[in-house]
C-alpha cells in the first residue's frame, strides 16, 4: 500500500510540474471577439506608433538584470468614435519579432481600453523590447494612446515606470 501511495504521489507530481506557464496573459479567443472588416475604400486614416517596453532593466550593473512585468495598454481616447488596431507586434532588443498578437485588425469603442501583459517570467524581449502598431481612425478623431507600465515587486521593494508611444507615420 505504501507503495502505491509513493507511486501516486510521485505520478501527480510529475504532471502538476509539467504544466507549463503561459506567457503573455491575453488569450488569442479574446481578440477574435473584436475582430474587424474594414473595407479597403474606408476613408479612415492609417498611422503607426512606436512604443518602447522593458522585460527588463540592468540593475547593480551590467552584468546583472532585473525582470518586470509590462502592461500594454491601447486606448481609444475618442468618446465618439470607434478606431482599429491593425497591428501590435512585440519585437526585442535587437529588433526581432517575439509575437504578433492578432492577425486581422481588432476595433476598440469609444473609450475602450484594451491590455496585453507581458509575464515577468517572459524576458524574450530583453532591456530593449517594443511594440509597432499600426491603426486607423475615422477622419478628425483623436489619435490611440499606447502606454506602456512596468513594475516589480521584490520582498518590500516596488520599482514601476510608464512609457507613451510615438507615432512614426
Amino acid at each position: 500500500m505504501k507503495k502505491i501511495i509513493t507511486l501516486l504521489t510521485f505520478t501527480i507530481l510529475v504532471f502538476a510540474c509539467n504544466k507549463q506557464k503561459e506567457i503573455s496573459s491575453i488569450n488569442p479567443e479574446n481578440w477574435s471577439k473584436r475582430t474587424a472588416n474594414i473595407k479597403v475604400k474606408d476613408s479612415l486614416e492609417f498611422g503607426k506608433s512606436y512604443l518602447s517596453i522593458y522585460a527588463q532593466i540592468y540593475s547593480v550593473s551590467e552584468h546583472k538584470t532585473h525582470n518586470l512585468t509590462s502592461m500594454v495598454s491601447l486606448r481609444n481616447t475618442s468618446d465618439i468614435d470607434t478606431i482599429y488596431i491593425l497591428k501590435a507586434d512585440y519585437y526585442d532588443t535587437h529588433g526581432k519579432v517575439v509575437r504578433k498578437y492578432f492577425n486581422q485588425p481588432i476595433y476598440l469603442a469609444p473609450l475602450e481600453t484594451a491590455e496585453i501583459i507581458i509575464d515577468e517570467i517572459d524576458v524574450k524581449g530583453g532591456t530593449g523590447s517594443n511594440f509597432i502598431f499600426e491603426w486607423k481612425i475615422p477622419k478628425d478623431c483623436p489619435e490611440p494612446l499606447f502606454e506602456g507600465i512596468m513594475n516589480s515587486t521584490v520582498g518590500q521593494q516596488g520599482l514601476s515606470f510608464a512609457t507613451q508611444a510615438v507615432r512614426i507615420k
